[in-house]
């Protein structure tokens, strides 16, 4: 279970994709035999695929994980999006009474869901291809799989696995500060923005979409 306040819940599907695809590199975590598995992996989503989308990846033949899969093994894929430190020097209300302390700002993702191994070539080609085609887009010449020989994809495809999750439930938490003030979440926000780094900016237009009217 994840500590969810009311005010940091995001049921929006349109926003909880819209993180998964941004920072498509999943924490997966696998219930196995009274183990828990971690790994990283980065994950597609097919948003269209079974009530609430399926995510897909793929994992090396030599990690023991997808062979836990075969017995209905729960499991949670964690995307973790922008997060920023926040100074309570941010918040006008410190500099009027005092009552402040840091805390950590973040956009988090939790799919649940039961995943599954597969073992075709093919299958687990088009994951290759798909992720590849995703992740090079942004390359002034993308790197295709096409340009390396075909038996050294073909070798390569068999030390894989591929892995597949229908999504049972989505968990969405924003900590953004909307559990302070107007005044104190636009001081949040110009505090990040004020701040070096991609991130502290990512996190102040976060901040931004959810200051109180």
């Amino acid at each position: 279970m994840t500590y969810l306040p009311p005010h940091f819940v995001e049921n929006d599907p349109a926003a909880l994709h819209a993180l998964v695809r941004a920072y498509p590199l999943a924490t997966w975590v696998v219930q196995h035999e009274g183990e828990l598995l971690v790994n990283h992996i980065p994950m597609l989503l097919d948003a269209e695929r079974g009530e609430h989308g399926t995510l897909v990846g793929h994992v090396a033949r030599a990690n023991p994980v997808w062979q836990a899969l075969a017995a209905g093994a729960p499991s949670v894929a964690v995307f973790t999006g922008p997060q920023a430190y926040v100074s309570p020097n941010w918040y006008p209300s410190k500099h009027a009474n005092g009552l402040a302390v840091p805390t950590w700002n973040y956009a988090t993702v939790h799919a649940h869901g039961v995943p599954q191994a597969f073992e075709d070539a093919e299958r687990i080609l088009e994951v290759v291809t798909r992720l590849t085609q995703t992740h090079e887009a942004g390359q002034a010449l993308p790197w295709q799989v096409s340009d390396a020989p075909v038996d050294y994809i073909s070798k390569l495809l068999r030390v894989i696995v591929g892995i597949e999750m229908p999504v049972q439930r989505w968990v969405g938490k924003w900590k953004v500060s909307q559990n302070r003030s107007t005044a104190d979440q636009q001081g949040v926000a110009a505090g990040l923005a004020g701040q070096p780094g991609e991130a502290a900016a990512q996190m102040a237009a976060l901040v931004q979409t959810k200051i109180k009217a």
